[in-house]
């Protein structure tokens, strides 16, 4: 298949629509219900009787996941209260749908799209109505509102959203109050503020939730804060009032469950699959990758960085911030180079020589200011992409325009990495130049294993993120092992690897340990989360052509994991390389590394201490 349609090219359509009837009614006059193709997930909306509030209601398996919760939102206006006084709702379609597409990267190289939704609208006495659309996947549901049209006004204004998620209990959850904060575990009702998306719960069952946000490009983001009079209610709280033309479609509330967090990850293109194709045409210049951080901003440096991105198997080299001047001082120049030791045409004319390409980061101010004469002058220097720095995030004005900017680039065939506190919310799948993002504490935050486990298991249901890793830099000796950072670039997903972050060639002594990053891929054919829980362990297994990876690590106390090889197909044999921390290895990094035959009936023992961890490559045996 041609990668220039790659991402909304169908491979397989079954889209089956039905008119409204007794079979999609509740015995119960007025509830509308609504399966997943499977029957494991089911959301039902109804009219409160008293009040005349839109509800829902979501459940697993028959059991409540989210029991009957408000609906609506507040205007800017003199009929403000558009969570009360409507007085019946009527069902407008229903459908079957079935598709598989190929997205032109990611953690699989096919995804399926296979959900029931429908539609409803909440009536008032003045014919003013609130439109609800949903969809229901056996791995999770999701709905969005839609106002149509409202008197003869062309656009309304959102001041709150008041969405709920009730819950039986009080639920645990891993409450983050920044995209880049520490997690905590706590009750719903003991969390301080609003907290970050995804949010997840784990019940004292054993089971996992989570509530996420799909497709957010020109709305105010939502978080969860929870209700002061109910202990185990989380409400939606936007970041600033939301202005709309009409018709209004706000982004998708998701609430997704599973028995464990290791088959919730392995559900996490829910996200992907409600947002829209893609839309650019020919995607053949998007290119995943390795990246090394250039620090020293000098010719010398840069020239360095490409040398050792030519013999490690890496792809981009990027220079950071400083290298047009102050990224603070609005005075600064992007459009130029203010290092007086620092020949960028040099340094871009010797990495096109060695066929690597160049990231440039500009700071938010001189994007907001200038993104219209940088991106075609970027153009004609030959730059691939951009690292936007220290982006405005949260209200609808500053999501629009980073949104918009991305879409720019993409005309000018240019690749982004967003920082710093956003979060994705599955556009990747619209506009595959957006390559990652933070929203999440890379290794320069000194992230002990375990946060990095529960930012695995939380912040990675959203999408790729950019961690920002460091291999030689001390960080990692405080706070992980080397191995593990091994294990972490195959389990943290991101197209573009920042796998040398505050590092130097000069300090890279050539351990044996980076043939596993010359081999390295950043994208895949298939992925699967193994073993893992929040904050402690994890295993994850992706395949690229015909090699596997598998990445352990671990945390809090030492652990020897059992991981099954069974997702390797029958009959097949593999040259196992086994990369681990071993104390006895005379190298600066401690790694040992050892071969072994292995097969689809292979337990391999992952032995590992506190903060270890240890990376394997799987190589056919002709």
């Amino acid at each position: 298949m041609s990668r220039s349609n790659a991402g909304f090219v169908f491979l397989s359509v079954i889209m089956l629509w039905m008119t409204m009837s007794s079979a999609n009614l509740c015995a119960e006059t007025g509830h509308q219900v609504c399966k997943s193709p499977g029957g494991i997930f089911e959301l039902q909306l109804k009219l409160e009787d008293e009040g005349g509030r839109p509800l829902y209601q979501v459940r697993r398996n028959g059991k409540t996941i989210v029991d009957w919760s408000g609906l609506g939102m507040i205007l800017a206006d003199e009929d403000s209260d558009w969570t009360k006084d409507f007085v019946a709702m009527e069902a407008v379609e229903s459908r079957l749908h079935d598709t598989e597409w190929t997205p032109v990267w990611g953690e699989s190289n096919r995804i399926r799209d296979h959900y029931r939704s429908g539609s409803v609208e909440f009536r008032r006495n003045d014919q003013s109505s609130l439109g609800v659309e949903f969809r229901v996947y056996d791995e999770g549901a999701a709905f969005r509102y839609v106002i149509k049209e409202l008197d003869d006004r062309s656009e309304i204004e959102v001041e709150r959203e008041e969405t709920e998620f009730r819950f039986e209990k009080d639920h645990p959850l891993w409450a983050v109050y920044s995209a880049q904060g520490k997690y905590s575990k706590v009750p719903i009702s003991k969390i301080k503020h609003s907290v970050e998306r995804p949010c997840v719960l784990e019940p004292e069952d054993g089971s996992v939730i989570a509530i996420a946000e799909a497709a957010m490009v020109d709305y105010a983001r939502m978080r969860l804060r929870r209700d002061d009079q109910l202990p185990s209610t989380l409400i939606s709280r936007l970041h600033g009032p939301v202005v709309a033309k009409l018709p209004l479609v706000s982004p998708w509330r998701v609430v997704m469950a599973d028995d464990n967090v290791v088959n919730l990850y392995n559900s996490n293109s829910l996200i992907l699959n409600l947002n829209q194709p893609c839309q650019i045409k020919d995607t053949r210049w998007i290119k995943p990758g390795k990246v090394i951080r250039e620090v020293t901003l000098s010719t010398d440096g840069g020239m360095a960085c490409v040398d050792f991105a030519v013999n490690h198997g890496l792809q981009f080299i990027e220079f950071d911030a400083g290298w047009y001047g102050n990224q603070q001082d609005e005075a600064s120049d992007a459009r130029t180079v203010s290092r007086s030791n620092l020949d960028l045409p040099a340094v871009m004319r010797y990495a096109r020589e060695h066929d690597i390409d160049v990231i440039l980061y500009v700071n938010r101010r001189h994007l907001e200011r200038d993104l219209d004469e940088l991106l075609p002058l970027y153009r004609s220097w030959g730059i691939a992409g951009l690292k936007f720095g220290f982006v405005q995030h949260g209200d609808q004005k500053w999501t629009r325009w980073m949104h918009e900017a991305i879409e720019k680039a993409a005309e000018y065939e240019m690749m982004v990495d967003v920082h710093d506190e956003y979060r994705m919310t599955g556009w990747q799948r619209t506009y595959p130049n957006f390559m990652t993002a933070e929203g999440i504490g890379g290794d320069e935050t000194r992230p002990p294993n375990e946060q990095s486990l529960t930012n695995l298991f939380t912040r990675m249901l959203a999408g790729p993120a950019d961690h920002t890793f460091c291999y030689y830099n001390g960080y990692v000796d405080q706070t992980t092992s080397h191995a593990s950072q091994l294990a972490k670039t195959i389990c943290f997903f991101s197209p573009w690897q920042f796998l040398f972050w505050y590092d130097q060639p000069s300090n890279a002594n050539d351990e044996p340990e980076l043939e596993f990053f010359k081999h390295l891929p950043t994208t895949w054919d298939e992925s699967h989360a193994l073993q893992g829980r929040i904050g402690q362990y994890a295993v994850f297994a992706r395949r690229s052509g015909e090699d596997w990876y598998v990445g352990c690590f671990n945390a809090t106390e030492p652990r020897d994991l059992q991981v099954h090889f069974d997702f390797l197909p029958p009959g097949k044999k593999y040259r196992a390389t086994i990369y681990r921390d071993d104390a006895t290895v005379q190298t600066r990094t401690r790694v040992g590394i050892e071969q072994r035959q292995v097969d689809a009936s292979t337990v391999f023992t992952a032995e590992m201490s506190e903060r270890g961890g240890v990376a394997l490559r799987l190589v056919p045996i002709p």
